[in-house]
């Protein structure tokens, strides 16, 4: 019995890892720079005018994206589970 508690306290403390993964600063920041990155180098490769500047237009979504979606889910939730 003391097992089985054990391996399910493991198993959340997993499960509550890769949750702070899911919404750290750390990742978000991460994705936005390879995002950056692959942007400007495929822009830059077709010769694109200001590769620099237009590549920051899918992380500006990206990063909005992470910004309105929390709010949304909390509000779907809300609706979809408690009404």
């Amino acid at each position: 019995m003391e097992n089985q508690i054990q391996a399910i306290l493991d198993r959340n403390k997993k499960v509550e890892a890769d949750k702070a993964w899911e919404t750290s600063l750390t990742r978000k920041l991460f994705i936005a720079l390879l995002t950056y990155a692959c942007a400007w180098l495929w822009l830059y490769m077709i010769k694109q005018p200001l590769a620099w500047l237009t590549a920051g237009v899918p992380v500006l979504g990206y990063l909005l994206s992470t910004l309105t979606l929390p709010p949304l889910k909390k509000y779907w939730l809300k609706k979809k589970h408690l009404s």
